[in-house]
């Protein structure tokens, strides 16, 4: 059974507007321009499982009137997804038990290092421990992994810089922050109904980190999904622009979205 995904948050590393109350392209009357950082939250009947902790996530978990996070499930060790992290000090002091997260070893090993002091008691507990790791193994990718009662797939993807994880929740699957896609991968797409994908490079010839709307067309020629929500928005990316530029089957991802209501 899929669960229910909502995307948090759309943007690219800095949001739009961007600071400084920059807009680009996007028209600041269209509500489904401004767009907090990349999250999605999915949920089954018994577990909300959050996907990345970026530094909007106060934000994002108000708007979505969430009160609870069983588990969080790290794409990547950028601050963009990350920074968020200690709002999860708060769910620990409220519902008074440690938050388990998930990831490859290469993120984890990096939030253990920069918020060490999450994964330990400190001060005679006045700062009790928050988050308790769990390193995805390499050979746990491309298979069936579970976090709580919800089915996860982990797959790796090329982010230029580092390599970042994409996840298969049923019918839907998540790929923030990539470049490109290996075999393995694609075939763990392969039929997935609703597609939520990094298209940050937009219409650039090429994009040393993220990738554009091209390829993204091709690679759904493999992973033939039905729905491509185009994610990872930059303040170059108009909403109506964008919905008017892309095919079938392709539509602009916005804060609050429901995918598979």
């Amino acid at each position: 059974m899929t669960p229910k995904v909502t995307i948090l948050g759309c943007g690219h590393s800095a949001g739009t507007p961007m600071i400084g109350n920059y807009w680009g392209a996007c028209d600041p009357e269209e509500p489904k321009n401004r767009r907090t950082r990349s999250s999605i939250i999915v949920q089954s009947e018994n577990t909300n499982l959050l996907i990345d902790t970026g530094p909007d996530l106060r934000e994002q978990i108000n708007r979505t009137d969430i009160n609870r996070i069983d588990a969080v499930l790290y794409t990547h060790a950028h601050s963009d997804h990350i920074s968020g992290i200690d709002e999860l000090r708060v769910f620990r002091m409220k519902d008074r038990r440690e938050t388990n997260i998930y990831g490859n070893a290469e993120t984890i090993n990096e939030l253990e290092e920069r918020y060490s002091y999450l994964f330990t008691t400190k001060h005679e507990g006045i700062y009790p421990k928050v988050l308790n790791s769990h390193i995805i193994k390499e050979h746990e990718f491309y298979s069936p992994y579970k976090i709580e009662d919800i089915d996860v797939v982990p797959y790796e993807q090329e982010h230029g810089t580092c390599k970042s994880m994409g996840y298969r929740f049923g019918d839907v699957a998540y790929s923030t922050d990539f470049l490109d896609l290996g075999q393995q991968a694609l075939e763990t797409l392969s039929g997935v109904k609703i597609w939520i994908a990094d298209g940050c490079g937009y219409k650039m010839e090429r994009n040393m980190v993220h990738a554009t709307l091209d390829k993204l067309y091709q690679l759904n020629q493999v992973v033939q999904a039905d729905k491509v929500y185009v994610s990872h928005l930059s303040q170059m990316m108009d909403y109506q622009t964008l919905k008017d530029e892309l095919p079938d089957g392709f539509e602009p991802a916005y804060d609050g979205l429901v995918v598979n209501n």
